[in-house]
């Protein structure tokens, strides 16, 4: 198995599978989950740089959100046609499983594969890029404006204090600020909006200034 050709058949595999996806789950997000995980991996000697990128190319290739697969099954399907040894499989499975935050609430990663690509998810649902993807998502969802701004509150603003390795936490300091940033302008725009004059008054405003031309 060579490290540069399956990782590029990992990317076209994934740019067909998302197509058509424009929820903030698609291809976009799965190759900024990679590059952020490969920069992580950076810092941290001890990873298997391999596992961290295939388990940060394929985290989403068996969402519950997007498909109704069990056990990894398309994750499976693709490395097993690329001849990865079985217990390597079992590795990248184990860490694409780490990554949701409803089924890994609390949790740490059991390895440094696993947090790493956590971390690298988490990073792109916060900052700038994660103002844009929940908006996306609740657009495509039904959630109206203020459903996806308490998702913030319910969810964004945590995970700066939940990342487990320490690139990951300088990395979502800068992403953390901007999300308080927007909330407070968020806030100041909703506070300001000037009530809606009663119709009576505006038919009166209405025909005086007629009644002057």
């Amino acid at each position: 198995m060579q490290t540069g050709n399956i990782i590029d058949e990992a990317v076209r595999f994934i740019a067909e599978l998302y197509q058509g996806n424009s929820d903030g789950h698609g291809f976009d997000h799965s190759m900024r989950v990679y590059r952020s995980a490969l920069l992580i991996a950076e810092a941290e000697e001890s990873c298997d740089r391999e596992t961290v990128a295939l388990a940060a190319l394929l985290h989403d290739a068996d969402d519950y959100k997007l498909f109704s697969t069990e056990n990894n099954a398309n994750a499976r399907a693709f490395l097993t046609a690329h001849q990865v040894p079985p217990e390597r499989i079992e590795t990248i499975c184990a860490a694409i499983n780490s990554v949701s935050f409803s089924k890994n609430r609390g949790k740490r990663p059991g390895s440094v594969e696993g947090q790493i690509v956590q971390d690298a998810d988490r990073l792109d649902a916060i900052g700038a890029i994660g103002v844009a993807r929940t908006f996306a998502y609740g657009g495509g969802h039904g959630r109206t404006l203020e459903e996806s701004v308490r998702h913030f509150h319910e969810k964004l603003l945590l995970l700066k204090d939940l990342m487990n390795t320490s690139k990951a936490r300088e990395m979502a300091e800068s992403r953390h600020l901007f999300m308080l940033s927007f909330l407070a302008e968020w806030e100041k725009e909703n506070a300001t909006q000037a009530p809606v004059p009663p119709a009576a008054g505006l038919q009166h405003r209405t025909g005086s200034s007629q009644e002057s031309d």
